[in-house]
């Protein structure tokens, strides 16, 4: 069954984004077939409704939902997060505002190269490289007791149209947060991680079968149809019991 978002939850007091529909001169006709269509998404029509910043947020609701990833309490690093949809998502989830007063509070940090407009209940590292050290380093001092209950990952590296070229980027990237898992993530956590079908994915899975109990791969009904994106989902983590990094 098709999974659909629902134009009813919790009112967020955010930044208004302006989408890609505000002008229409200049563009080439590849441009104008994208905003059209753009403009027809139900999933983008949805977020505005629902005051999310892209419709980015309805991946994760979705998740979610089958997998119940996020719950209150959980302390969550979500990498890439610019524009700061999914950390939206998350702090609903794990109730980081303290919102219910009967639920564990939990706690949300964002880390991205650009720049987050503040978001109530979340915490917003930008701009940092999060495959650098030294931002590791102030990731581990801003999380409560130095670690994570959740790893998301939304973040890809600039296309360059090279297809193989930017798959193979974006899976060093992955394969740089399941090293920092080692520093980060408690035993028993949760890595979700995009990338893009190709010819080295089975490397990132096969690392994430060692690190983790349980791994799949999922395609969530708000990523385009066209797209190759899938989500690597892998639960239990070990905790360096089948760690393979040096």
């Amino acid at each position: 069954m098709a999974w659909y978002p629902k134009l009813v939850g919790v009112p967020l007091k955010v930044q208004r984004f302006h989408t890609a529909a505000c002008r229409y001169k200049g563009r080439t006709g590849a441009e104008h077939l994208w905003l059209m269509r753009h403009l027809k998404d139900p999933f983008v029509k949805a977020a505005k409704a629902e005051s999310y910043r892209c419709r980015s947020a309805f991946k994760l609701l979705e998740l979610n939902e089958k997998h119940h990833i996020l719950r209150p309490g959980l302390r969550v690093l979500d990498c890439g997060a610019a524009p700061g949809a999914w950390s939206q998502v998350a702090v609903q989830r794990v109730n980081a505002t303290g919102a219910d007063s009967s639920s564990p509070v939990g706690y949300v940090l964002g880390v991205d190269l650009l720049h987050i407009f503040p978001l109530e209940g979340a915490t917003f590292l930008c701009p940092a490289d999060v495959t650098d050290p030294r931002t590791c380093q102030r990731i581990l001092e801003l999380l409560p007791r130095r670690r994570a209950d959740v790893i998301l990952s939304d973040m890809a590296p600039n296309a360059t149209g090279i297809r193989d070229l930017d798959h193979d980027r974006l899976i060093s990237l992955c394969l740089t947060l399941v090293d920092m898992a080692a520093d980060i993530l408690h035993p028993g956590g949760t890595l979700l991680c995009k990338t893009w079908a190709g010819s080295k994915s089975h490397l990132l899975q096969k690392r994430l079968t060692l690190e983790f109990q349980n791994t799949r791969v999922v395609k969530p009904e708000a990523s385009r149809k066209e797209s190759s994106e899938v989500y690597f989902l892998a639960t239990q983590y070990r905790a360096g019991k089948g760690s393979t990094k040096q």
